[in-house]
């Protein structure tokens, strides 16, 4: 072997090393501060990475950052907002592990019927994924944490804690998350209560909660409640599922 190609040989022996060394620290910073999915069965989330962002973000701009957030049990939310958000985000949730290849082909559908564009066409497990230690960027190393920890949530956490989770921690508007806080904010009654027309408005928020949420006028928004609530009146079969 010539001296150049020995000087070529040990520079990419340093380079591969180098790597390999950061590639293994990586992983190892990844485990270390990976979450503990099991704890969601027992306890509910002190915080999300959403939240935390929503604050943060305020504090940058001098407001105080509180938001409005009010847990409440699955039985505290009401059947009609479970079932709008079921069939606005994840009609096939009871069904799918967490992941739905055909989901993208009804993201477009519900895309035309809106006239919007289409979502990103995740399930609701993935997008809790996502709101409780994620961000919203779609770079590969995210999406691939996404799908592990969807992973581990559809098989550790059962479907209707999932949805209890999702429906508490999702943004309804402005600084305001979970099912109570939206309803008491927007409505001024207990999640609870709220009725069709109610929930589809709420429902109707989750794509774009900064600027779609009850009291907004736009007419996308409002033909979205709209068809969310045509949605709702052919799905009564998930009654048997909630």
């Amino acid at each position: 072997m010539t001296p150049r190609r020995r000087r070529f040989a040990r520079r990419l022996g340093i380079f591969v090393v180098v790597v390999a060394l950061g590639v293994t620290a990586w992983v190892a910073w990844e485990v270390r501060r990976w979450p503990d999915v099991g704890l969601l069965t027992r306890r509910n989330p002190p915080s999300t990475a959403f939240i935390d962002r929503y604050r943060a973000d305020e504090r940058a701009h001098g407001r105080d950052g509180r938001v409005a957030w009010t847990w409440v049990p699955y039985a505290a939310i009401s059947p009609q907002l479970k079932r709008a958000v079921l069939v606005a985000e994840d009609i096939g949730f009871f069904r799918h592990r967490g992941f739905e290849p055909t989901e993208l082909r009804n993201a477009v559908e519900r895309a035309l019927e809106a006239h919007e564009i289409p979502r990103g066409a995740s399930t609701i497990t993935q997008q809790l994924a996502k709101n409780l230690w994620l961000s919203p960027s779609r770079d590969p190393v995210r999406k691939i944490k996404e799908g592990i920890l969807t992973w581990q949530l559809e098989r550790q956490v059962s479907k209707r804690r999932l949805l209890e989770l999702y429906l508490n921690v999702s943004e309804f508007g402005p600084g305001v998350y979970g099912a109570e806080a939206a309803s008491r904010r927007y409505f001024g009654k207990p999640a609870s209560d709220l009725g069709e027309d109610e929930a589809a408005q709420l429902a109707a928020a989750l794509p774009n909660p900064r600027v779609w949420h009850p009291g907004a006028t736009g007419p996308v928004y409002r033909r979205y409640v709209e068809t969310i609530k045509r949605r709702m009146a052919k799905a009564e079969f998930l009654a048997k599922l909630l």
